[in-house]
């Protein structure tokens, strides 16, 4: 994050304890995402465009159905998250420019070494992993000492207070860097009804200016730069 923001566990807990409750059965998750950018989580795999996200041997609990909201679809999941996952709308007006490739060989070790954690925060706040590590990478380059020259902290670049709306009491730890940052970006999509460029705009100029200027890409350079990066690698990571 380049701009003023106004806004499990260190190690990860086995499935077995989040679906203490359930009826008990073996199950591996599935990922897929649709044209529109809909996120399903699964056990029961409907065609090959699903993606084996966790592998468990532990128990997991039955198919549920939540509701999506107020758009009245369902999706199929092995649990309910915390927060149900809304479909992601990508825009048809907006183009992402070319941004560079980092190529580099500790980019893409750090990414793997944060792979667990993205995935965990992206489940529970009902996120694509592939969005998480979009900002991940744009922000900090998977970086969790980064700091900014206006103060923003660790992989997901957080403002002061923004850590401290969203209870990061390290920022500078991976995890609590990543849930919080997975939090305020579910809140910004929530805000701008699950349109990702709004959300990403947001993100880096401030949720103000994305309602200043009509609800559109602010006119900031380093904004609109920022958001092509970001959905660039979204694309890339998907």
């Amino acid at each position: 994050m380049k701009s003023a923001r106004p806004f499990w566990l260190q190690f990860f807990l086995p499935l077995v304890s989040v679906f203490a409750c359930a009826q008990a059965v073996k199950a591996d998750v599935y990922k897929y995402v649709g044209r529109n950018g809909q996120v399903i989580y699964t056990d029961s795999p409907r065609h090959k465009g699903y993606k084996l996200v966790i592998k468990s041997p532990q128990p997991v609990a039955q198919p549920v159905t939540i509701s999506l909201g107020s758009g009245g679809n369902l999706l199929p999941s092995v649990v309910a998250p915390t927060q149900t996952a809304a479909p992601l709308m990508l825009g048809s007006r907006f183009k992402p420019e070319p941004a560079v490739s980092d190529r580099a060989r500790s980019v893409d070790m750090r990414r793997m070494q944060y792979a667990n954690v993205i995935e965990r925060a992206a489940y529970k706040h009902g996120l694509d992993p592939a969005l998480l590590h979009a900002v991940i990478h744009a922000e900090s380059s998977y970086n969790s000492g980064a700091v900014s020259n206006k103060g923003a902290m660790g992989l997901m670049q957080l403002m002061p207070g923004t850590a401290a709306r969203y209870g990061v009491r390290d920022p500078y730890n991976p995890e609590d860097n990543i849930f919080g940052g997975a939090r305020y970006l579910r809140d910004l999509l929530g805000m701008f009804k699950s349109d990702v460029r709004l959300a990403v705009a947001a993100y880096n100029a401030g949720e103000h200016n994305v309602m200043k200027y009509g609800y559109q890409v602010p006119p900031f350079q380093e904004t609109r730069n920022y958001v092509s990066k970001v959905l660039d690698y979204y694309y890339r990571y998907n």
